[in-house]
């Protein structure tokens, strides 16, 4: 009880610092999963083009241009090379098309006549580059047994209006579940470094010459008097671990009511539960409070770029991931990552997500017993 008290003043004495700390990390990270809500959604575009007619407008041409003029949007620029030049540079178009002379009568004459293009290179060119191989395909294949240019026409046409429904069977609202994910993802740095910071600050307060030279002199072993500190600490990483489930259900909504939700808030839990021994073990080794700062940055930043709090796993390298495996951060935004897409709630479904946990909790057990020898090799050495 002594230690609990001790505890409370020396957080009470720095609240100020914390609570300064604490408001920075939840306003940014909610700030940031506030912002990436729309990167997850899909919109559809058109590939701007630029079509330079040396044909007559009418068959073929005609009906080529019309296809491109429906899917895509016509682009006028002044018909010579430097204004084309100057357009494609600037990417106010993303696709030139020169249809050559005579075309549609080559075409069908079957010569087979040469579109040339130019392009930008990008993902819009090669969009409007699909739309002109599609078409060019389909009347080709119709070209050698149809000599008719209308009916050619038609078949062409008819054809290309076909278009392939696509029946969304998932009900998941992927849309809450993506910023869900990304808010307990970044959730990790903020957890992380504000229980680095704030225990390995009253610990070292706790180092105090006067306070340890007390506390070695005691009847109390060193397993109790880490037991009460590691107890103190998780009663503040409790406060903090609501705080931010709370601040969950209000920026995110709905989605938390769900089972997805249910999981994503256990899981944050015990990932607390393993940052709050990760933290007491750091504390035991810091002598000196000027380097709190630093290690906060070394841990909570390393752990995040390493792990994906703030770049998607998948964009990752698989070199880097290889290393996070060495850190509790990559197997709890792991399960997050496993939320996102999550519909069905079984023992094969959730058996990757309790073994993050169960590893979590291993590292949890780890750090408590490398305090403890810290502790006791300290204590001799005193």
């Amino acid at each position: 009880m002594t230690v609990f008290k001790t505890f409370l003043k020396i957080l009470n004495k720095n609240k100020f610092i914390i609570i300064l700390y604490t408001a920075f990390l939840i306003g940014f990270g909610g700030f940031n999963m506030q912002t990436s809500e729309n990167s997850t959604n899909f919109v559809q575009s058109k590939p701007d083009i630029l079509i330079i007619n040396n044909d007559e407008e009418k068959g073929i041409t005609k009906n080529l241009i019309k296809y491109l003029t429906e899917n895509s949007n016509i682009v006028d620029v002044k018909e010579d090379e430097e204004s084309i030049n100057d357009a494609l540079f600037y990417r106010d178009v993303n696709y030139i098309i020169y249809i050559p002379k005579n075309y549609s009568k080559d075409f069908i004459d079957g010569k087979n006549p040469e579109i040339k293009i130019k392009s930008t290179g990008d993902y819009q060119s090669s969009l409007a580059e699909m739309l002109l191989s599609r078409y060019i395909k389909v009347a080709n294949i119709y070209q050698k047994s149809i000599n008719d240019e209308n009916e050619l026409i038609d078949k062409i046409n008819e054809t290309l209006s076909k278009q392939t429904e696509v029946e969304i069977t998932s009900k998941l609202d992927t849309s809450s579940l993506s910023k869900a994910t990304f808010y307990y993802n970044f959730a990790s740095y903020s957890i992380l470094a504000c229980l680095v910071y704030v225990i390995c600050l009253i610990l070292s307060s706790f180092k105090d010459e006067k306070i340890q030279k007390r506390t070695i002199i005691s009847s109390m072993n060193y397993k109790k008097y880490n037991r009460q500190l590691l107890l103190s600490n998780s009663v503040f990483s409790l406060i903090l671990w609501i705080f931010y489930v709370a601040l969950s259900f209000a920026l995110i909504g709905n989605v938390m009511f769900s089972e997805q939700g249910l999981i994503y808030m256990i899981n944050s839990f015990v990932f607390t539960i393993c940052a709050t021994t990760m933290a007491f073990f750091i504390g035991n080794l810091v002598t000196n409070k000027n380097a709190i700062n630093g290690i906060v940055n070394v841990v909570a930043l390393g752990s995040s770029f390493l792990c994906g709090a703030f770049v998607p796993m998948q964009w990752l390298p698989d070199s880097v991931l290889k290393i996070a495996h060495i850190l509790p951060s990559y197997y709890y935004i792991s399960t997050n990552e496993l939320l996102k897409t999550l519909e069905e709630f079984n023992f094969e479904t959730l058996k990757p997500i309790i073994t993050n946990m169960l590893i979590m909790l291993g590292f949890a057990v780890v750090f408590t017993v490398l305090s403890n020898i810290v502790s006791r090799r300290k204590r001799k050495i005193g």
